[in-house]
């Protein structure tokens, strides 16, 4: 087993030797120079040998104290070295994320050449995953969950308020059938999510019956039923946040302005120990970033409608 002097000790004594002062060691290690100074007698008191001589105001080192302290030197200046190498390898480097592809295609991908543009030294791999959660594996470094947001083990931040707004091309208003009120949307294909199948609940938040023939395709992923919308091949109750792009392009229109708020939200989930530190860190204040440029965009098109 190896014998190794107190760490704290030793850090305190190399810090007083350098400066041949225990107030200066005090300052750099944010601490109090009575701390300083007990460790050092600490660290004294286990070699067995006087490190200092004490000359009123004046701090010295005994031969000893010499001796050692030139042996340490060059421990703590590799040790800084290595430190200093890998923090800068975890701050470098590919960064793999797995999200789901409908998030992907229409929040993520268009904003990542800012991430680029601040952030060179980052190169981001995108892996998109149907069955997100559970794919924080050993080669995953950040996801997207859509979920709850109780993950045993991870730190996830809630990326929107999210809400399901009906949507369609505004060419579907110069047609035959009316849509004037939810009641005129029996007339109309209805466009469905398979993982988020919620005309039901939204009719019943607008007081209406979900119509009894439920006609329209079902689709995977809501990233295809909000492209079917806009294509106007029917009428989707979409993610606002993902139908945001389309509806700011005109390519979509919000038919109507109840919206049906969801239990559910997408998440970004990262390691609980990797969330402050390197590209992790990086990358997840970048995102989290760019969902508050949107809570504001969203907040400033609110006010002024």
């Amino acid at each position: 087993m190896r014998k190794l002097p107190p760490l704290n000790a030793l850090k305190s004594f190399e810090a007083a030797a350098r400066h041949l002062s225990f107030t200066k060691a005090a300052e750099e290690l944010f601490v109090t120079q009575a701390a300083v100074s007990h460790q050092v007698k600490a660290l004294e008191e286990y070699l067995g040998v006087p490190l200092f001589l004490r000359r009123n105001r004046n701090l010295l080192l005994t031969e000893a104290g010499q001796a050692y302290y030139l042996e340490i030197r060059h421990i703590f200046e590799t040790l800084t070295l290595a430190t200093g190498r890998i923090m800068l390898a975890s701050e470098q480097g590919s960064l793999t994320v797995c999200v789901p592809p409908g998030f992907a295609i229409l929040w993520l991908v268009p904003r990542l050449s800012r991430f680029h543009e601040a952030h060179p030294e980052v190169d981001v791999r995108l892996k998109a995953v149907d069955e997100i959660t559970g794919s924080l594996t050993d080669y995953v470094d950040v996801a997207i969950y859509y979920g709850r947001g109780s993950w045993p083990g991870l730190r996830a931040n809630r990326l929107h308020e999210e809400k399901l707004i009906p949507v369609c091309s505004p060419l579907l208003l110069k047609g035959n059938k009316q849509l004037e009120t939810p009641a005129d949307l029996q007339h109309h294909i209805l466009l469905h999510d398979e993982t988020r199948n919620a005309w039901r609940d939204w009719f019943d938040l607008v007081g209406e019956t979900l119509p009894a023939r439920k006609t329209g395709p079902i689709f995977s992923h809501s990233a295809l039923a909000i492209q079917a919308a806009v294509h106007g091949q029917g009428i989707a109750l979409a993610n606002n946040i993902l139908a945001k792009p389309e509806i700011d392009s005109g390519h979509l229109i919000q038919v109507f302005p109840q919206a049906l708020p969801t239990m559910d939200a997408f998440y970004m989930v990262c390691r609980e120990s990797q969330a402050e530190t390197g590209k992790v860190a990086t990358f997840r204040n970048w995102l989290l970033s760019e969902v508050a440029r949107d809570e504001r965009e969203l907040e400033l098109a609110h006010a002024s409608s």
